[in-house]
């Protein structure tokens, strides 16, 4: 007997103690019993420490996680009393083999939503390993030991990383648990939950491929691939398929710096459910050589996920492109400009080679609308400096042909080569070199593009041909500093954002009337504006005057056009003057996936969805890898009351980009509009599992009030922040304070009259969110609020029909 329980039979041992089968006869069921070790318990401090987290892991209640029912002592044994679960450990699972694709993505998605449970009540396991993880005979995964793993010690953690393999197995303490370490736990930093998903990560890879990502022969060698290696790609899987969804999903989780992998493992649940969810792509062929002159590449595994969960949903008819299909009318070319290489061996060079890749692109993209698209920049950048093979790239993206090119600038010249590659039989097309005063660049360009369109046999119109013809020389230094600050703004950190506009502010002192500058200077403010670094007051006007003034010196600027449609939007909510702007802007330059993806949200605000629609799924032909525009089609989605189509929309821009701010948005509202209360306050605490005052305000509401009684707790604490920081801080705020966040959680809870004072004062201090006020999960609660109808003339919105009435997607 120990304590109360009868002990039947040893079940095994480990550096934690040792376990057995053991009765309860209070409730008549069989447990497992974990004795830990004296030696554990000899340090007050550990044994208080273990014991808490033992404790508080006793809270979790998953159907994926080993349920701890009870914490005891002894006089001299601590004890802690679990479920007793049948079947057989991951790693022996693993010890015949790996696994098919299916099963890595049924059982990881399993132990994701284990880790998402456990770290949204803040319990991190900090040794999650094959080991830990149970099979059960119905093939469901159980995880093990929650909040029961000793931290090791620098003394231990230095001997474990110099021992050999024989010396490790012989210490028993830190074996098997090295090669599931994080970087930052081999530092000696404290683990957290990105150390679970890293974990996740390495079980993940095991699964898949059979061995684990990272190796070596001593704890030493094993310790240092992990901090320097990068591993191998998966092998194709069982089947003979490629698991590129997976690919993904491991490389996001395995990332070296803790703030790059999955925020939470919500997000890698979510990744792994529409991988599982999505058509895997074509097995894999043999690589065909690669094309002479490219360079290293880290591996762009993460695309070939992406465009296979974008065919299986057939976004925007991406299906068609890929894989071929009537579906609808399809361009005569479509083409995608890759970065050109900067060959001066000068990182400060890069600015250049980036520079003339978005001009290029932005000059072929202006080029005979009805017959050439033209891939956006977010797309392409994703293989700079790399060596994927051409036809590689040409499956990824879709497209018929690929510009190519390298750039070399030496004091006042340089030179730009181009070749044009037919992608379907990698021949060359067209090739050119030149050699100018950095003056001339610009008339170069031009050239280019004319001589493409020709090799294209594009049939070019008298005002092309005259616009591509009228390329005046240009001062080198105003254009360089131009070309710098395009490079930090598109960065778009607060810190490059001050450099961009620096630089902006360079090339008009030495030009005042250069108009891009102008432009580059509107999208600073605005993108301040809508970061919340810059109050709309101050942001606004030199936003609007930027604008303005761009226009008035080149009234054909595509840009300046999209820059002032973009303040008319979100800074004046003045419609009736945005929407000719839009149009002009997309008139200009129509395969501008940004004008287009903007222009869907405009639509949608006023309520012309279907329009709307089209052209975000315009935006994601145009732009197909960049997580954004399917973030901004989901909200679309959502707006159009498309409620389940929203969410996976939603769910594959968070497999693209963890974290991505108009999916996250966009998946809860989704999930309150279904009704799917339990799974959005999973993501709820997801959210705000690193504000621990957030944390105790929502649990305390949840076990106080249920549901609504969370949703007020966090309302009132946001709402005292915003108070006490004596309304929107005029630096540096959080949107999550913004008084439409605050609002939302109040709609959520059912309070109508405190959401519309949180809407009201959006409304006084010009919210940027507030333009979505016609969002359907406002309509639902608010609607027959006379405040709230008010508030929509005040905006000059349309108002909305009843529910009842409106059309049923």
């Amino acid at each position: 007997m120990l304590g109360a329980h009868e002990i039947l039979s040893p079940l095994g041992a480990g550096g934690m103690g040792e376990v057995y089968r053991a009765r309860d006869p209070r409730l008549e069921r069989e447990i497992a019993l974990k004795v830990l070790p004296a030696a554990t318990m000899a340090d007050d401090t550990a044994r208080a420490r273990l014991l808490r987290e033992a404790r508080m892991a006793s809270k979790l209640n998953h159907p994926n996680i080993c349920t701890i029912y009870e914490v005891g002592e002894t006089e001299d044994q601590t004890f802690i009393a679990m479920e007793l679960v049948s079947g057989k450990t991951l790693s022996d699972k693993l010890s015949s083999g790996r696994v098919d694709v299916d099963e890595v993505l049924r059982l990881g998605r399993q132990m994701a939503d284990a880790l998402a449970h456990a770290h949204g009540n803040g319990v991190v396991h900090r040794d999650f390993k094959s080991g830990n993880v149970v099979i059960t005979p119905e093939g469901r995964a159980k995880v093990l030991d929650f909040g029961l793993a000793a931290r090791v010690s620098d003394t231990e953690l230095t001997e474990a990383t110099t021992y050999s393999v024989d010396s490790l197995e012989m210490s028993g303490k830190i074996v098997g648990t090295l090669a599931y370490m994080a970087p930052e736990q081999l530092r000696g930093e404290q683990a957290d939950a990105r150390s679970d998903i890293w974990a996740l990560g390495v079980v993940l890879y095991e699964m898949a491929s059979g061995v684990r990502p990272f190796r070596g022969k001593t704890g030493f060698e094993l310790s240092s691939a992990i901090m320097s290696e990068q591993p191998s790609p998966l092998p194709p899987g069982l089947g003979g398929t490629v698991p590129a969804q997976l690919q993904m999903v491991v490389d996001r989780c395995l990332e070296k710096n803790p703030d790059r992998r999955f925020e939470s493992a919500g997000e890698v649940r979510a990744a792994l459910e529409t991988a599982q969810s999505a058509t895997l792509g074509p097995p894999r062929t043999a690589p065909l050589p690669k094309l002479p002159g490219r360079r290293v590449l880290i591996p762009v595994v993460g695309l070939a996920l992406a465009l296979a969960i974008l065919a299986a949903l057939d976004i925007g008819g991406i299906r068609r492109l890929l894989v071929g299909g009537d579906g609808g009318q399809v361009p005569a070319v479509r083409m995608a400009v890759l970065p050109f290489a900067n060959l001066s061996g000068d990182p400060e060079q890069e600015y250049l080679s980036d520079g003339l890749t978005q001009e290029m692109i932005t000059q072929l993209g202006r080029l005979h609308p009805e017959g050439l698209s033209v891939i956006a920049r977010t797309s392409v950048m994703r293989y700079k400096g790399g060596d994927t093979p051409i036809d590689q790239i040409g499956r990824e993206l879709g497209v018929d042909y690929i510009l190519e090119g390298s750039t070399q600038r030496e004091g006042g010249r340089v030179r730009i080569a181009a070749d044009l590659i037919l992608v379907e039989e990698q021949t060359q097309l067209w090739a050119d070199s030149y050699e100018r005063e950095f003056s001339g660049i610009l008339a170069v360009q031009s050239e280019v593009a004319r001589e493409v369109a020709e090799a294209l046999a594009l049939e070019l119109l008298p005002s092309e041909q005259a616009r591509l013809s009228s390329k005046p020389a240009i001062d080198p230094d105003v254009y360089e500093a131009y070309l710098k600050g395009f490079y930090h703004m598109q960065q778009m950190t607060p810190e490059d954002l001050d450099t961009a506009q620096r630089y902006f502010e360079l090339a008009l002192e030495m030009d005042p009337d250069y108009a891009s500058a102008y432009v580059g200077l509107s999208f600073v403010w605005a993108a301040r504006q809508q970061m919340g670094i810059t109050l709309p007051q101050e942001a606004g006007p030199r936003a609007t005057a930027a604008a303005l003034r761009a226009l008035e010196l080149d009234d054909n600027s595509a840009g300046a056009h999209l820059a002032l449609a973009g303040v008319r939007t979100w800074i004046d909510w003045d419609w009736d003057a945005a929407e000719p702007e839009w149009r002009r802007a997309l008139e200009l330059d129509p395969n501008s996936a940004t004008a287009h993806g903007y222009f869907a949200h405009f639509l949608a605000i006023t309520g012309r969805t279907v329009e709307a629609l089209q052209h975000s799924e315009r935006a994601i032909e145009l732009d197909p890898l960049n997580a954004l525009y399917h973030g901004m089609h989901a909200m679309t989605l959502y707006i159009d009351r498309r409620f389940e189509e929203a969410l996976t929309v939603a769910r594959t821009a968070l497999a693209m980009q963890p974290g991505q701010q108009p999916a996250r948005g966009t998946q809860q509202l989704a999930l309150l509009s279904l009704g799917r209360r339990d799974e959005q306050l999973e993501d709820q605490r997801e959210r705000i599992a690193r504000d621990p005052e957030r944390v105790a305000a929502f649990e305390k509401g949840l076990a106080e009030g249920g549901y609504e009684g969370a949703q007020i707790a966090i309302a009132d604490l946001l709402a005292a922040r915003y108070e006490k920081a004596g309304g929107v801080p005029k630096v540096g705020v959080r949107m999550i304070y913004m008084p439409v966040n605050i609002a939302l959680r109040y709609v959520d809870a059912g309070d109508s009259d405190r959401a519309m004072d949180w809407l009201e004062e959006a409304y006084e201090v010009r919210d940027p969110m507030l333009p979505y006020l016609r969002d359907p999960f406002y309509y639902d609660l608010l609607h027959s609020n006379p405040r709230y109808q008010a508030l929509l003339r005040r905006m000059n919105l349309p108002p909305l029909a009843p529910q009842s009435d409106q059309s049923s997607n």
